[in-house]
Order: structure tokens, then C-alpha cells, then sequence
């Protein structure tokens, strides 16, 4: 992943433990997953706006 290691992928958790606290870190990755949702849902849309929209210019002619 990302050409990480295991022990560079553990000092970066210890790192965002120490900076952020262990009560915070549910409240990030609850935000982070929200937004990784929201993301995935307005691509989808626009993948079907652009999907649809020959089609409801045949429609119109």
C-alpha cells in the first residue's frame, strides 16, 4: 500500500493516536466515511447525468 512498510504504517497510527487522542479517532473515521459516501454518490450521479443524457436527446427530436 502506497510502498509502506508495517512499521511505517504503525508509527503513523502511533503518530495520529498521540496528536488526535483516542476519543477523537471514531468522530475522523465516522467524518472520513461520510465523505468517502457523499463522494461515491454525487460521481454516481453525474456518471447517470451523463449516461442519460443522449438518450433524452433522441427523446426530444
Amino acid at each position: 500500500m502506497f510502498g509502506l512498510g508495517t512499521q511505517e504504517i504503525i508509527l503513523i497510527c502511533i503518530v495520529i493516536l498521540v496528536l488526535f487522542g483516542a476519543k477523537k479517532i471514531p468522530d475522523l473515521m465516522s467524518g472520513l466515511g461520510k465523505g468517502i459516501r457523499e463522494f461515491k454518490k454525487a460521481s454516481k450521479d453525474i456518471e447517470t447525468e451523463i449516461t442519460s443524457a443522449p438518450t433524452e436527446e433522441k427523446k426530444q427530436s
